[in-house]
């Protein structure tokens, strides 16, 4: 079988010139390159529109077993920056999401004469539009629209398998996860709600700022549109499209050439996933002993408070000294909440180490049908050979065939070196497609990847020297508060 490259687009031998002629023109039919993080985020859409998930609400209903249930809704408000550039984005979408033959919603002729302003690209669209409409620059009003945790699933699940060279940003976690004892565990806890929706409102920003991700219908219809979002994302047939997972497990087993780099990621996540994992552990047993360490304060100030009521020149700074002792015993509760924030931002890379996974899955899956695919031409090449010499030069139940009831007829031979042949002509044009898809998809996923790595450094950087500085500032309050009870000693 002829090897493959580790990129997973190593062409058979004899097609090696052919592809080296081809090059060029296969560069300009191929997807467009990525464009830097730098240039993209001009054109992302979290730049054109404020986008925040601003409440959560308790409800009760039934499910579509009819069992009645409670879940927690979201409340995601969006408000254009510019109204020209609203303008502009909007009706290029409302051209992918309800075309122009299509009578949706009674399209106006203004909708009409729109419709070669939805085949350009949409930040040229919305350069023409701001510099036409300058004197437009007030804000434009809110809309709203409320989500459930399930519909943001939906769009996640859509998006990785629509996107499957991009790391798509993960969704916080549905239920609460490397909890201390006085943290509930419960998902309809108000605290864990709350997070959670600080959570979901990330996750609308991360995909807001991707400069692929950003530009797709059924994101801004998720943002837009309430009523039959659902239906819309299923007319996409996404779900016929996912890889299951005893396949990708396959692919990963059987897999013969598989790229260095791809493998080496994989790796790198599986450790990225183990040492946040444990640093949540360490965070939340350190969490559990410092907060008895803070309750325990409160011990003192009891004690000064009694030991003042039987002392009178002593009494009044007992007293104080005692009132310190309190507050510092009740500042844990918002400093451990203050800390909930820095360990949901390191969960978020947690949970970003299955989607790099998921990458790499989706590599080994390609380069696996690529070896597959010249497998079974190598065979048929073979089948070809053996037909036309007569020779067999492997062990098969045809050949046993052949010598128990004879050789096969001339007439019979060439019919099958004919279907051979349209087989191999085939076989070799598939193998040239998946060798250029593969191009594509490795091309397209080190960028993102690059992309992701640099968001990475930058973001688990800020958030180790907040979380640092944040330490800091609690222990200066507590050398503060018993530097404060030193003065009240000191005036007894």
């Amino acid at each position: 079988m002829e090897s493959a490259e580790p990129s997973g687009c190593r062409p058979q031998e004899e097609e090696e010139e052919e592809e080296e002629e081809e090059e060029g023109e296969e560069e300009d039919g191929a997807l467009p390159a990525p464009e830097q993080p730098s240039a993209a985020m001009e054109d992302c859409l979290a730049k054109k529109m404020e986008i925040t998930v601003s409440e959560a609400e308790k409800r009760t209903g039934r499910n579509a077993m009819n069992i009645q249930e409670t879940y927690t809704a979201y409340l995601i408000e969006t408000r254009w920056v510019m109204r020209a550039q609203s303008q502009a984005y909007m009706d290029v979408h409302s051209k992918q999401i309800f075309p122009p033959s299509t009578p949706k919603n009674n399209q106006s002729s203004k909708e009409q004469i729109l419709v070669n302003e939805s085949q350009e690209d949409l930040s040229k669209v919305l350069q023409r539009r701001a510099v036409e409409s300058q004197s437009e620059g007030q804000c434009t009003p809110v809309e709203s629209l409320w989500r459930r945790y399930s519909e943001f699933e939906l769009l996640r699940n859509y998006l990785s398998v629509t996107y499957p060279h991009i790391v798509v940003p993960p969704l916080p976690e549905k239920r609460a996860d490397f909890v201390w004892h006085k943290l509930s565990a419960d998902n309809m806890d108000p605290d864990f709600v709350e997070r959670r929706r600080i959570g979901l409102e990330n996750f609308l920003l991360r995909v807001a700022s991707h400069p692929v991700l950003c530009q797709d219908k059924i994101f801004y219809a998720f943002l837009m549109q309430e009523g039959g979002w659902k239906e819309m994302v299923n007319e996409t047939g996404f779900q016929l499209k996912a890889d299951s997972r005893l396949k990708a497990l396959n692919a990963t087993f059987r897999v013969k050439n598989p790229d260095k780099r791809f493998t080496e990621l994989k790796h790198y996540s599986d450790e990225l996933q183990s040492v946040i994992s444990h640093l949540l552990r360490v965070r939340a047993r350190v969490a559990d002993r410092l907060y008895g360490v803070y309750k325990v304060h409160g011990n003192y100030g009891r004690v000064f408070s009694e030991w003042s009521a039987i002392e009178k020149e002593m009494g009044d700074g007992l007293q104080s000294a005692g009132h310190h002792m309190d507050v510092y015993a009740a500042s844990i509760d918002d400093i451990l909440e203050e800390e909930e924030h820095y360990a949901d931002q390191l969960k978020e890379y947690l949970f970003y180490a299955e989607a790099l996974r998921a990458v790499c899955r989706k590599h080994e899956l390609m380069q696996y049908d690529l070896e597959m695919a010249a497998q079974d031409l190598t065979s048929k090449k073979q089948q070809c050979e053996e037909l036309a010499t007569g020779t067999v030069r492997t062990f098969s139940l045809k050949g046993m065939t052949s010598k128990l009831f004879g050789q096969e007829t001339p007439e019979q031979r060439e019919a099958k070196i004919k279907v051979l042949e349209e087989q191999i002509q085939e076989g070799e044009e598939q193998l040239k497609s998946k060798n250029l898809e593969g191009r594509d998809f490795v091309k397209s996923a080190w960028a993102d990847i690059e992309r992701f790595k640099e968001q990475k450094n930058h973001d688990l950087k800020e958030a180790l020297i907040s979380y640092a500085v944040m330490q800091i500032s609690m222990c200066k309050k507590g050398i503060q508060v018993w530097t404060n009870a030193k003065e009240c000693f000191s005036k007894m």
